[in-house]
Formats: C-alpha cells, sequence, structure tokens
C-alpha cells in the first residue's frame, strides 16, 4: 500500500512516518576507492565516474566521521528543522575497506541522534563477514541499516559499455545476500544511458521488485568534464534522450514497480560547473513537478502494472 496520498511512495514521508518526525541525511566520506579503479577488476572506473566520484557535497574524507557529523549538522539541523539523522556513507564503494576498519568508521557514527546508518556501495563489495559486522552494530547501537547498490541498468550489455566492471548477476546475489540479513537495500539507477530504451526501463522495474527491494533511487545521467564519457559525448559518438522522454520513462517505471518499493529520488543532483550535461540544464525540481504532473494527467500511479508476478498467466483461475 502507498504510505501517502501521493502517486508514488516518497523517501521523506517514509522516513517521516518510521521514525516518528523529519529524519535528514548527512553525506559523509571515508578514504576508499573503488575496485574499478585501483586495479581489482579495472583501472579507469566507470566510463561517467569523474575523480571525486559522486561525493560533490561531501566534506573531506581527512576528517573523521565525528567531525564531519558534526559539521553536517550544524549546516542541516537549523536549516531543515530536522534533530534525526542518518549518516550517509556516499562516495566511492564504501564497503570497500577492511572489515574491522569499517566497522571503527559505522560504530563512531552510532550517535544518540543517528537512527540509520546508509552505506553506498557496489555489487561486488558485499560479502558475508562484512554484512555479519553490519548486523552486530545494527543490533548493539540500535541503528537500521541500509546498503545503496550501484546497478545503474539491467541490460549487461550496457553495463559492459559503460565499464563498470560487474554484471546483473552480482547484483542480484549481492541483493539477496543483504536481505537475508535483515538490512534494507536501495537499488540505483539511471534511467536515460544511450543504448538503453524503455524495454529495459521496464525490465528494471520488474526485477527490483521481483527481488522485493525496500526502495530506489533514479538519476538521470549528466556529463562529467575530463571522462571517458565526456570524449564520447564531445566527439558526437551518441545522443541523450529529451527531457520529456526522460519523464516518460520515469513514469513508465513507477507504473512497473512494485507499490510498496520507496522511491528515495526520481532525479538526481550535480553541479553545472563540473559537468558538460546536467538534466537538460533545467533545475532537478523542475524535472520532478514535470514527473508528478504526467502522473496526474495519465491518471496513473507506483504499482498500477504491477501484474506480472506470482504466476500471472494462471492467476485467472484463482
Amino acid at each position: 500500500m502507498m504510505i501517502s496520498d501521493a502517486r508514488y511512495n516518497t523517501y521523506s514521508e517514509y522516513l517521516r512516518q518510521k521514525y516518528g518526525e523529519k529524519v535528514y541525511k548527512l553525506p559523509i566520506s571515508l578514504p576508499v576507492t573503488c575496485p574499478n579503479r585501483d586495479g581489482q577488476c579495472g583501472r579507469d572506473g566507470c566510463v561517467f565516474c569523474g575523480e571525486i566520484g559522486a561525493g560533490y557535497e561531501n566534506l573531506p574524507a581527512s576528517l573523521s566521521v565525528s567531525n564531519q557529523l558534526t559539521a553536517n549538522k550544524l549546516h542541516i539541523a537549523p536549516k531543515y528543522k530536522a534533530k534525526k539523522f542518518i549518516p550517509y556513507f556516499q562516495n566511492f564503494s564504501n564497503t570497500y575497506l577492511p572489515v574491522e576498519e569499517l566497522k571503527q568508521h559505522i560504530i563512531e557514527a552510532c550517535q544518540k541522534d543517528i537512527v540509520a546508518i546508509a552505506l553506498a556501495t557496489r555489487p561486488d563489495c558485499i560479502n558475508d563477514a562484512y554484512l555479519e559486522m553490519l548486523a552486530v552494530v545494527r543490533d548493539k547501537y540500535g541503528v537500521d541499516i541500509s546498503i545503496e547498490l550501484g546497478l545503474q541498468t539491467v541490460n549487461y550489455h550496457t553495463l559492459v559499455k559503460i565499464n563498470r566492471g560487474h554484471t546483473l548477476a552480482e547484483f542480484i546475489d549481492a541483493a539477496q545476500r543483504i536481505k537475508r540479513w535483515s538490512m534494507d537495500v536501495c537499488a540505483h539507477l539511471i534511467l536515460n544511458l544511450p543504448w538503453d530504451d524503455m524495454t529495459d526501463v521496464i525490465e528494471s522495474a520488474k526485477i527490483v521488485s521481483a527481488l522485493e527491494l525496500e526502495q530506489v533511487k533514479l538519476h538521470a545521467l549528466y556529463i562529467v568534464k575530463n571522462t571517458v564519457m565526456a570524449d564520447w559525448y564531445q566527439k558526437g559518438d551518441f545522443t541523450l534522450i529529451s527531457k520529456e522522454e526522460y519523464i516518460e520513462r520515469v513514469v513508465t517505471f513507477l507504473e512497473y514497480l512494485h507499490p510498496d518499493i520507496v522511491i528515495q529520488r526520481v532525479i538526481g543532483r550535480a553541479p553545472e560547473t563540473n559537468t558538460l550535461f546536467t538534466n537538460w540544464q533545467t533545475g532537478w525540481w523542475k524535472i520532478r513537478d514535470g514527473i508528478e504532473a504526467r502522473l496526474v494527467e495519465r491518471d496513473t500511479w507506483q504499482g498500477k502494472k504491477c501484474t506480472y508476478l506470482n504466476g500471472a498467466a494462471v492467476q485467472k483461475f484463482l
């Protein structure tokens, strides 16, 4: 069931209902890299990833976790009237550390006003020993654990093209392992990769739903300067879909997505100063508003077309 009157399950309302008040995520940087950069599975990283990764708003990783939390709370709490927080270990692959080292960073974040820990990582950086450690910390400190897995697309040909360094199988394996430890999984997806079409969008929604994941975070592709993808873009090796087509893809994705899954966001953000292309050079909130307007115009909602699970062909006999 939807958790609000909105046409899709919004993350802010989910947090409010779960924790009883407004909760805000605080970005945290760890001194980590990525196995697709240090030679474990590659050297050049994903074709769209810049040298600083995704943490444009992060404080330096040279600061301790505690100091980053303090600084971010001073900025965020008065502005957004938040009293409970989720440290968001965001940049690069945050489980790509020795287990004990990661454990100390997580424990440092478990302060009295912290209700959950969010870790962004890759499917090939999920291991049972790490999940066991996280479960111990969760139970001891009374915090929820959410792991955000970068998938980007279920099209395994596109995964090779963008040099992800893993396939769809690794994502499925990681998601299932995390769920066995009763932790939430959030899937990151880019719905306008140049080599994907609406069929890939629908299949993404179906796979996420069949895996019974808890959350999804949607992005539109942005072109970071000085990346392989930036070079392709400037040479005209691919074209990007229109803003209107992106809106159609998000609406269709939501229609096929299971209604219980929480949507962390429907569009991402990136600073225009470091990019060649960002959200069709318009405000992210305008695209979000366009998505919501299109849902109303089509009189549709999240889960409207989620009729394919549990033996769709034989349901007529029941």
